[in-house]
């Protein structure tokens, strides 16, 4: 199996990057192969300019996507699933991964308008997993209220909103504190989310 990697994090002595090493690490001792869109490293574009509105809001197939953004779905639709991998910056993901959404979840590819059938998507993979690194404890974003918020505007309008139907949000927290154990603890548990990704 085949897996994209959508990865948001300028920096490559981040904890964030451990945790995107040893989630791969893990997929390839499963047995599967993986591609990488590091987004910085890409120079990737966030910002929805005036072509790419109006293309949106045309409602119309026919007009064509930039190059770059044609690539990102190019490597989505050779991929048996996807995974995001970010931190979590003031309650959502970085804003270049935001953009990210904005220009490659295109009408005509993410979403398009059917007479008789609605809303519907060409997006290939059906699974994704969100795995985001918090200074926060998952405890206190769970009792603010913040975790359930990332997953619905993640989860559910990110995902599920076109076309994904198995999708999961791990949160690796509590980062803020420096703790050795708990750098471990996520660490093995972004392992296994690698090892297992395709067996569930």
């Amino acid at each position: 199996m085949h897996l994209y990697v959508v990865y948001a994090h300028p920096s490559k002595h981040s904890f964030t990057y451990e945790v995107l090493n040893y989630f791969l690490k893990g997929v390839k001792e499963s047995g599967n192969t993986f591609e990488i869109g590091d987004l910085y490293e890409m120079n990737f574009k966030c910002e929805l300019d005036i072509g790419q509105y109006t293309h949106e809001m045309s409602r119309t197939t026919l007009m064509p996507v930039p190059d770059d953004v044609k690539k990102e779905q190019e490597k989505i639709q050779r991929s048996d699933a996807i995974t995001f991998i970010y931190p979590v910056w003031w309650s959502d993901c970085p804003g270049i991964l935001k953009g990210w959404f904005d220009r490659v979840w295109t009408n005509g590819y993410a979403y398009f308008y059917d007479e008789k059938a609605g809303r519907k998507s060409f997006i290939a993979p059906k699974k994704a997993l969100v795995i985001c690194t918090a200074g926060h404890t998952v405890e206190y974003l769970e009792e603010t209220g913040i975790a359930q918020s990332m997953r619905c505007i993640m989860l559910k309008d990110r995902l599920k909103n076109v076309g994904f139907t198995d999708v999961k949000m791990e949160i690796l927290g509590g980062m803020a504190n420096n703790n050795d154990f708990i750098k471990r603890s996520n660490l093995e548990k972004a392992y296994i989310l690698g090892v297992d990704f395709f067996k569930n």
